[in-house]
């Protein structure tokens, strides 16, 4: 009886932790935040981490996950595969990868994130965030992530057009194609 109640103490507070003050995960419509890792993979050459700003004015998508996440590597990664494949000579959509490590630390380690990318075959840049000074992953904070796998898809302009635990990749590639043919506009 103890356990099962720190058990719901401990999803509790990590649901009220990552859930907004309207009770809804997630920030759609709002202006993107910058991405935080502190150690980044696969990066093109030349660049010391991978930036959503200095990739405005191009389709964006993320993929939060944890190497030992189930539904990052039974849907997650496939579907990230499909999207890039369906993109993949398109310079106008880019990809990334964070591991937002909220558990698990010990498991979940940089070299597991690049041991998972490779897994996959992501030559796309991988990063590590498992927060700073025993914080849970500060991206999964800014992004107010649900958990792991965990989507965004952000529009040229820098505006977060979805973002949710799981996209069917017909979903998702129709989403890029319409952000692609629509003019970067700045929203609020």
């Amino acid at each position: 009886m103890k356990r099962r109640c720190m058990v719901s103490g401990a999803l509790f507070v990590f649901l009220f932790i990552t859930t907004s003050a309207n009770g809804r995960r997630g920030i759609v419509g709002t202006k993107a935040p910058e991405v935080w890792a502190s150690e980044w993979r696969n990066l093109p050459a030349g660049e010391e981490r991978f930036s959503v700003i200095q990739n405005r004015g191009k389709v964006i998508y993320l993929f939060f996950f944890q190497s030992w996440c189930p539904g990052c590597h039974s849907r997650g990664f496939p579907t990230l595969n499909q999207v890039i494949g369906a993109f993949k000579n398109n310079k106008d959509v880019v990809f990334a990868t964070i591991q937002t490590v909220f558990e698990g630390m010990a498991v979940n380690s940089p070299s597991k994130a690049v041991s998972t990318a490779k897994e996959f075959g992501l030559s796309i840049p991988v990063g590590h965030d498992s927060g700073k000074g025993g914080q849970r992953a500060l991206t999964m904070n800014r992004y107010r992530s649900g958990g792991t796998p965990w989507v965004v898809i952000i529009d040229r302009s820098g505006h977060v057009r979805f973002d949710g635990f799981h996209i069917k990749p017909k979903r998702a590639i129709n989403l890029v194609k319409s952000l692609l043919e629509a003019p970067a506009i700045s929203l609020p």
